[in-house]
């Protein structure tokens, strides 16, 4: 049935609420960024809920020399991991580090957890901090939310 909708290019009721949705998000950035009084006027003080760290190897350092630390720092990884510390981790596309989503109350917060991990006692990796929390343009709709049907 859904195919056949398809085929007579009958857009189901679900999908326009999404386009809806993500067209609302889209404006509510876009005016969050051109005006951002406006938003901060509406949308609630940014909250931290996690940390990204982006790792990346330092120029000039070997493979052999990071390969040589990589055992300890995995097992390392796996018990920050284990503790709750780490909530996901990724390998870069490039090959050249990871990327972690951690659970920590700021940059600060963040990078002591990374000073203590073998290769940042090495000093053998570059660390890229970015805090992240909810959506901030989503504070835009509850302000005025859609009238009810």
């Amino acid at each position: 049935m859904r195919a056949a909708a398809a085929r007579a290019g009958i857009v189901p009721p679900r999908a326009i609420r999404n386009i809806a949705l993500a067209l609302t998000l889209t404006v509510a950035a876009a005016a969050s960024v051109a005006n951002p009084s406006l938003a901060q006027e509406h949308a609630p003080s940014p909250v931290t809920t996690g940390v990204m760290v982006i790792l990346t190897v330092k120029a000039g350092v070997i493979r052999e020399r990071v390969m040589a630390i990589m055992p300890a720092e995995i097992r390392a990884t796996v018990q920050l991991y284990l503790g709750g510390k780490i909530r996901e981790w990724y390998s870069r596309a490039d090959g050249r580090g990871v990327v972690f989503l951690l659970a920590a109350k700021d940059a600060a917060e963040a990078q002591t957890f990374m000073e203590d991990l073998p290769l940042g006692k090495a000093n053998l990796m570059d660390h890229e901090y970015i805090a992240v929390g909810p959506l901030s343009p989503l504070g835009l709709l509850m302000a005025n939310p859609a009238p009810q049907r």
